[in-house]
């Protein structure tokens, strides 16, 4: 079985994300703490973690990408448990086993984009349309030839679902206000 786990090449997350996820957390999409609120009023590191944040299950924190990693039925089992109480204590779910029953879906989910070899990077383009907000995810692997070069040169994309929305990195990382 493979999970997500989140992953920092640098340290972009820590100034684009209010609050970043540690490296080596537990991952999933984490749409749903979006679900209360309108997506189109987001402003700054908030809009960013909405438009392209993975949900660190233990600190709450937003990365960037995750690492597909091979996992046990009890680390399942703790990323169900552990994102079940953070339902519960942080997004008003009314119990722990409705909670439960969330994080088995949230899990599952997180698990179907495993379906590559462990170490692929997958990353998260979300966006709302109509009120429904639709995730679309790329995978990153190393180019075959590459030996050893920077993170932001090794990868290359598979699949088709380029982002259309440019995102100034830069600029956020400043405090502007997109």
């Amino acid at each position: 079985m493979k999970l997500l786990r989140t992953i920092r090449l640098d340290a972009s997350d820590s100034f684009v994300f209010e609050q970043a996820a540690e490296p080596g957390e537990w991952a999933v999409s984490g749409a749903f703490a979006f679900a209360r609120c309108d997506p189109r009023s987001l402003r700054g590191r908030a809009r960013t973690a909405f438009r392209a944040g993975f949900l660190g299950v233990g600190s709450l924190g937003r990365s960037t990408l995750a690492q597909i990693v091979e996992a046990s039925e009890d680390d399942r089992s703790t990323v169900v448990d552990g994102l079940a109480r953070q339902l519960v204590a942080h997004f008003g779910a009314p119990g722990v086993e409705t909670a439960r029953l969330a994080a088995e879906e949230e899990v599952s989910c997180a698990a179907s984009l495993c379906g590559h070899p462990a170490g692929v990077l997958v990353a998260v383009t979300r966006s709302q349309d109509n009120g429904t907000i639709r995730e679309a995810f790329r995978t990153l692997r190393p180019r075959e030839r590459a030996l050893h070069a920077r993170a932001f040169e090794f990868l290359e994309v598979v699949g088709d679902d380029v982002p259309s929305e440019q995102i100034d990195l830069a600029g956020l990382g400043k405090g502007a206000q997109r």
